[in-house]
């Protein structure tokens, strides 16, 4: 019984979509999602029918693509309740305790958005964005991701912040946990050396300790599209991402990047 994981699936893409048709069974182990499955609710759907279909238990989490629409939380919410059709865990469920190899862990879906705080020191806020843009970058986020009913996307990440950190303080001290997430917790694990600004839209300065603050042994991530595995005051880091087309070998099939969390790879 192992956990594994995998991100950035963007089944928006037929390639992606038709490869997730040939991924075999693991009908004892388990399976995170840790965001950017694709667009649709249609897309999604079809995600979660074959995945839970493939896997013993499936656990999400939502990627900025998941939440492009008109208005953010309700968008979530719709999520969700897709989720719950299909027995897929989500951030808006108890933790689950995993209990197979590996030694028991507490498996956390984290939903935590982006603060624009992922820059330079003498960048404020205020010019962030202006700042991003002298090179080039602007994230389709800011098009299409409508934070609706919080009044920017900041506020919706300060406020899931601060939504999990309460669950997290509740959690029983004596069991490690896996922290997941689509946007990286960690800004000294954003290597993008061809869009380095692209770093605002990458996370939040506000969960750097959170894997030594909560006891986490593994931290699962996606977003990057740049797989690696680190290690940060002895925690594994795992970037899980497929991504487009273009950054993975179609001919080794989807089962060749699902990345394995518990046990620990040797």
């Amino acid at each position: 019984m192992k956990l594994y994981a995998i991100s950035d699936l963007h089944l928006d893409h037929k390639i992606n979509h038709d490869a997730l048709e040939s991924l075999p069974i693991f009908p004892e182990d388990w399976l995170i999602i840790a965001g950017d499955t694709c667009c649709s609710i249609k897309h999604f759907s079809f995600a979660l029918k074959h995945l839970t279909q493939r896997f013993a238990q499936v656990l999400w989490v939502p990627g900025n693509h998941e939440l492009w629409c008109k208005a953010g939380e309700d968008k979530y919410q719709q999520l969700i309740t897709t989720c719950r059709e299909f027995g897929v865990l989500t951030p808006e469920d108890p933790y689950p305790l995993w209990q197979g190899e590996g030694g028991n862990h507490y498996l956390v879906p984290l939903f935590i958005l982006y603060d624009y705080s992922f820059r330079p020191k003498n960048i404020s806020k205020d010019n962030a964005l202006a700042w991003a843009a002298e090179s080039g970058i602007i994230c389709t986020d800011e098009y299409y991701l409508n934070p609706a009913p919080y009044p920017s996307r900041e506020a919706w990440c300060h406020a899931r912040c601060e939504y999990s950190e309460q669950r997290l303080h509740e959690m029983p001290k004596d069991i490690p946990c896996v922290l997941i997430n689509h946007h990286p917790l960690r800004e000294d694990l954003v290597r993008l050396f061809k869009i380095p600004r692209f770093s605002l839209w990458c996370g939040t300065k506000r969960t750097e300790n959170w894997h030594s603050r909560f006891g986490a042994s593994v931290v699962v991530s996606g977003h990057l599209h740049l797989r690696a595995t680190d290690y940060r005051d002895g925690v594994r880091f795992e970037e899980v991402s497929l991504g487009y087309p273009k950054n993975w070998e179609q001919s080794l099939g989807i089962q060749h990047y699902l990345r394995q969390i518990l046990p620990a790879p040797k």
